[in-house]
């Protein structure tokens, strides 16, 4: 009779830290940045321990769009940063390209980071006749493909229930009460003015948050 092998059944400790050492810190993680906001995207990615993956964005001659994702994203879980910033039309259909681009290449799941929401401020129908932009451009992103959305100090939050995907909305009053009370002396006796009615009620919250930061 021969003898039947015998296997290890556990893996030894010395292996697993080998193993460990040469593994990324997030190893399923794309990271996508469009043309907004690039720096903020490279910062991103140096936080996490990760390189920003490879996309070609241009222009064709009658100016429309055109998106390149320069790697696989098959089965991987992808994070687009884009913000409304500067051409702002230009790049929120350059984020739903994106989206879609990846969506189509088997990504996993499709999380938009977009930190200025656009369009937000047309959250409601304040007149006769006056579209609710917000709404439409919640809409645009879930037909993309867009499985969560990431932004930041939404105009009004009731603009979460636009969705029918996850949304997270981040607040920025602990970061900005940091560099308050860092770079401005006499905070203390300071005045915060809100640049409208909107942001009235966070300007009313910040010096109580102020005061427990003491």
């Amino acid at each position: 009779m021969t003898a039947t092998p015998s296997y290890p059944t556990s893996v030894p400790s010395t292996a697993i830290q080998s193993y460990s050492t040469t593994e990324p810190r997030m190893p399923n993680i794309k990271l996508f940045c469009g043309s907004s906001h690039p720096e903020l995207a490279r910062k991103i990615a140096e936080r996490l321990g990760i390189e920003l993956s490879k996309t070609t964005l241009s222009k064709f001659s009658n100016q429309e769009t055109s998106v390149e994702i320069g790697e696989s994203v098959r089965g991987e879980d992808v994070y687009i940063i884009q913000t409304a910033a500067g051409e702002i039309n230009d790049h929120l259909m350059e984020l739903l390209i994106m989206i879609n681009a990846c969506k189509i290449a088997s990504a996993y799941r499709v999380t938009a980071v977009i930190p200025c929401f656009p369009y937000s401020r047309q959250d409601k129908k304040d007149k006769s006749r006056a579209p609710i932009s917000a709404k439409l451009v919640a809409n645009m992103l879930s037909v993309a493909g867009a499985d969560h959305i990431i932004t930041m100090d939404l105009h009004a939050s009731q603009i979460q229930g636009f969705f029918d995907i996850p949304v997270d909305n981040l607040f920025a009053e602990p970061a900005i009460i940091k560099w308050i009370q860092d770079n401005i002396t006499d905070w203390r006796t300071s005045i915060i003015v809100s640049p409208d009615a909107g942001g009235a009620k966070r300007c009313v919250i910040v010096p109580f948050i102020m005061c427990d930061f003491v």
